[in-house]
């Protein structure tokens, strides 16, 4: 595997409990933006990580597991996502950012509609869920 370098300003601050926080550094009074859903991100890991196992890059999941040093079975629940119907992918893609609470839909949400095969009744089971977490 090729070397890469990565070079980033980072700052340290204490979190709870006496932790260690290490954050990107940022222009002193620049506003970072709200954090995108984690959903979100997980789905657009799930669409590289398929386009590196397409190429050829990783050979499988287990490999996959092992370079980002998570389990197998993290791994295929992520891999998961890309069950789902391409329109609801594109809508966890669209999801807003998160200004402040919890996430609108999580992968736990997701799961279920991932194991429905029909993309119809996917369809349904996301507008029901995405629903009940607006109330």
């Amino acid at each position: 595997m090729p070397e890469l370098t990565v070079r980033k300003r980072i700052s340290f601050a204490t979190a709870g409990r006496g932790r260690v926080r290490i954050r990107e550094a940022s222009e002193p009074g620049a506003i970072a933006p709200p954090p995108l859903p984690r959903v979100t991100r997980l789905m657009a890991l799930a669409i590289k990580l398929d386009g590196l196992l397409a190429s050829g890059a990783i050979t499988d999941q287990a490999e996959l597991a092992r370079a980002g040093c998570i389990t197998r079975a993290r791994a295929t629940q992520i891999m998961n996502l890309l069950h789902l119907a391409p329109d609801i992918q594109e809508a966890v893609l669209d999801l807003p950012a998160v200004a402040h609470g919890r996430d609108p839909v999580t992968e736990r949400d997701l799961r279920p509609i991932a194991a429905e095969v029909c993309w119809g009744r996917q369809r349904v089971m996301w507008v029901e869920a995405v629903r009940h977490k607006r109330q």
